[in-house]
């Protein structure tokens, strides 16, 4: 008898499938504050790419307008020398995408200089026929938003045409807490309908965290699992080793908990335990995200100090180079209370997740720049090997790693070679990127397209934006208000995990 083995042929799919399904309308990209640093350093380097792969639709033009008085030459100039930081620039690709770039000065509380916005809008226009379609991405401090969006609306400039769309980036943070986040919203939508607004949140672009769905709902071994039944506690983690650098003015009035949990964190725990949608579409996933900030148990106030750890980074050691502690950063208090380090413990209150402890931790000045999920599957329910092995065997444990190495690795029990029975723990990875050469979309260079295309999937709606503040609110009214506010900010020593000894609640993993 004759066996044969069949193979499942392998599926060739063209990288530019997987780069990019359709191409965007033609349309203008008005980058609001393009002086700063976020445009050099980000967006201007994102466009560029999506241009020399030829994601970018055609005709095109890109229009920098801040308070600092340049000219279109020098605007350019400064691009370019933001992109050789980043490398070599092919002189060919530079010429053909710099005669798309114009840039004009404007005045954030000047009315005229939006209506001569306007009409240099409309000459552009006239050399690239995009079809009235505009991207408006704000590149500014949050404080400027209203006074923008207001001149922006005044202008006319927020209406839609027939044909061509208009569009407006807002990057995080979506004001400091509920009531500030809701009108910013009114301000907003005093000029903009919803499916024109685009609340910008990079995490949520990065491969690794899209393809955290992926992993979960296109694989039948690890969903049936997903549960209390079988998972112990999740533990999901942003460490940065940076201080907060030339961010100090921000982030003194923001802190840890403002700046990452209301966003990243939030976004980062959804997609871990959020319910599979009903389509992979934009409304119906944000539908899932929004149930699930529904779910979150009201925070313990009255006893904050159990679930909740603050930290400061004081002076220490970073890869071996002396750092300063975060007072003595410039621009900072002295005797700032600003907590820079927090780990939070906080439960979902719905059927898969009841009882199961979410640990989110995330700091500055921590070790080393990480940022991952990792799942504690609970302990074998019997002690089949009590009489060889003891009474414990480790559990196992899924790891999903954002940042630096983009894998995901499992841990689990094995059998060592020879007579006598001991277990060893093992570890099974994938390597995101491995037999994969073509082309990728960084995390700017996917939601710039994704604006362009008009699909919201990985932006935040604002229902998602007032359930995390509704749910943060409390807690930092409590943290900030409290008379022991300088005795429950623990020090911690830049280069370590954050301070000792102040989470005792804390489950950690062996």
């Amino acid at each position: 008898m004759t066996s044969t083995t069949t193979r499942t042929p392998d599926l060739k799919i063209p990288y530019s499938a997987c780069l990019l399904e359709q191409t965007p309308d033609p349309c203008a990209i008005v980058i609001v504050g393009a002086s700063g640093d976020l445009t050099s350093r980000k967006l201007i380097p994102a466009l560029f790419n999506l241009h020399q792969t030829g994601a970018l639709p055609e005709p095109f033009f890109i229009l920098g307008c801040a308070r600092t008085p340049l000219n279109s030459a020098r605007f350019r100039e400064k691009m370019k020398d933001g992109l050789r930081e980043k490398g070599a620039v092919d002189p060919p690709a530079w010429e053909a995408f710099s005669a798309c770039l114009q840039y004009q000065t404007i005045d954030y509380d000047d009315p005229s200089t939006f209506t001569r916005l306007g009409k240099t809008l409309e000459a552009l226009e006239g050399r690239f026929p995009v079809g009235g379609n505009r991207v408006f991405y704000l590149s500014i401090p949050p404080a400027l938003y209203p006074a923008t969006v207001e001149m922006l609306g005044k202008a006319g400039l927020a209406a839609e045409g027939k044909p061509g769309w208009v569009r407006i980036v807002v990057e995080k943070p979506f004001g400091r807490d509920l009531a500030s986040a809701k009108e910013l919203d009114r301000t907003l939508h005093a000029h903009f309908r919803e499916h024109q607004i685009f609340r910008i949140d990079h995490y949520l672009a990065k491969e690794t965290v899209q393809n955290i769905l992926m992993f979960r709902f296109a694989n039948a071994i690890f969903e049936p699992l997903w549960n209390r039944q079988y998972i112990a506690g999740v533990h999901i983690t942003a460490a940065e080793t940076l201080g907060v650098a030339h961010r100090a003015g921000y982030y003194e009035g923001t802190g840890v908990l403002r700046d990452m949990f209301q966003n990243h964190m939030m976004q980062l725990l959804a997609l871990t335990a959020m319910e599979p949608p009903s389509r992979f579409e934009a409304e119906q996933v944000r539908d899932e995200k929004a149930k699930t900030y529904r779910a979150l148990r009201p925070f313990p106030v009255e006893a904050l100090w159990e679930s909740l750890v603050l930290g400061q980074y004081g002076a220490g050691e970073i890869n071996g180079k002396a750092v300063r502690a975060y007072r003595d950063e410039p621009g900072v208090d002295p005797e700032s209370l600003t907590p820079t380090f927090a780990r939070m413990k906080l439960f979902l209150d719905n059927w898969r997740w009841q009882g199961v402890p979410f640990y989110l931790t995330s700091g500055k000045r921590l070790p080393e720049k990480r940022t991952e999920i990792t799942i504690q599957f609970k302990e074998v329910p019997h002690a089949m090997f009590r009489n060889t092995l003891g009474e414990s065997i480790s559990a196992n444990r899924l790891t999903l790693s954002i940042y630096p190495q983009e894998k995901i690795y499992l841990t689990f029990q094995t059998k060592n070679p020879g007579a006598r029975v001991c277990l060893r723990s093992v570890t099974m990875d994938f390597n995101y990127h491995q037999n994969y050469s073509g082309p990728r979309l960084d995390a700017y260079e996917k939601v710039l397209l994704d604006c362009m295309l008009g699909d919201q999937m990985l932006f935040w709606r604002q229902d998602g934006v007032e359930l995390c503040w509704g749910f943060l609110t409390p807690i930092l009214r409590e943290c900030e208000s409290c008379g022991d506010r300088a005795r429950m900010l623990l020090p911690y020593e830049s280069g370590a995990w954050g301070p000792e000894g102040g989470d005792p609640w804390m489950e950690t993993l062996e």
